[in-house]
């Protein structure tokens, strides 16, 4: 069986509310990626669960050296998708609730006419052109949180490969925000969509990539809460076209332990913004110098895998 649309997610907790609705969408398919710690049987109606030893037998040495117990056996998930022929792929968390028109009309694909916001830094941080200026999104350097908001509004003609979809609800904003604002948000839509760069921060819980831009994209492991968010950053350096778009989501986030959280964002703290300066007067193969040994030997099995 062929899907051309699927949902790809992890999940170390029974089948949650965000997940039962994700599989009711129609013209999607929900893949649940395990772990050790999943609760047994994990059972969806019309979803896929890939157990441990399904992964196992997907890449037995690509799962052995991304490890147990890790939001980066996702990736294990994207193979699945693109081998059962997606088109597109959605990546998301199981505590993002869907709304009634989650993925119904995916800008992903087109070109369009777009609003784009030119930053006077090197990064541009979504959120700051919303009303919720007073924060920032998980990800974006704090090195240049206080010339964020000096952005120049342009118009461009852009093909989406990204359209990174905004959540309602408790935001995601780095530990550092969530610990001064504890925020509980509702994005008004006039907003979006919209782009921006050089570069910008996108996260992996409410996202839809092409089959192009997917078999490009990698959540690299063992740099904490950065998997995603330095995806991203290399994803642009290669050329993708990443467009933000309304919240259609409710994030009734899972339980967090802050501290740990900030202990798991350090490495983007102090080197998100030499990374995306790399990658920009570089390239993309400047990212191999800011990962740790052995990260592009797991990148290349994901690519062999994919092929």
């Amino acid at each position: 069986m062929s899907y051309s649309k699927v949902i790809v997610t992890t999940s170390i907790n029974s089948p949650t509310e965000a997940l039962l609705k994700y599989a009711r969408i129609e013209g999607w398919h929900l893949v649940v990626v395990g772990d050790l710690k999943t609760p047994t049987p994990f059972n969806i109606e019309g979803a896929t669960y890939l157990s441990p030893s399904d992964q196992e037998k997907l890449s037995p040495r690509l799962s052995d050296l991304i490890g147990w117990n890790c939001i980066q056996r996702r990736n294990l998930g994207f193979i699945w998708a693109i081998k059962q022929g997606a088109l597109l792929v959605a990546t998301i968390d199981d505590d993002n609730i869907p709304y009634e028109n989650w993925g119904n009309e995916s800008l992903v694909g087109q070109e369009i006419d777009i609003d784009f916001y030119q930053s006077s830094v090197p990064a541009f941080d979504p959120i700051s052109v919303t009303e919720h200026s007073n924060l920032w999104h998980r990800g974006f350097p704090i090195q240049w949180l206080t010339e964020r908001k000096a952005v120049n509004l342009t118009t461009k003609k852009m093909v989406v490969d990204v359209e990174a979809g905004f959540w309602n609800g408790d935001p995601d904003i780095d530990a550092i925000c969530r610990m001064e604002h504890s925020p509980q948000l509702n994005f008004s839509e006039k907003s979006f969509p919209f782009a921006g760069g050089p570069m910008a921060p996108f996260n992996s819980q409410n996202t839809i990539l092409s089959a192009k831009a997917i078999s490009e994209y990698f959540l690299f492991p063992k740099i904490g809460r950065m998997d995603d968010i330095w995806a991203a950053f290399w994803l642009q350096s290669k050329g993708f076209n990443v467009v933000f778009n309304k919240a259609s989501v409710f994030q009734k986030r899972n339980e967090h332990d802050l501290t740990k959280d900030f202990e798991l964002e350090v490495l983007g703290y102090t080197k998100s913004y030499k990374l995306i300066a790399s990658l920009l007067a570089e390239g993309p193969d400047s990212i191999w110098n800011f990962l740790p040994d052995g990260s592009k030997t797991i990148y290349d099995l994901y690519k062999k895998e994919l092929s």
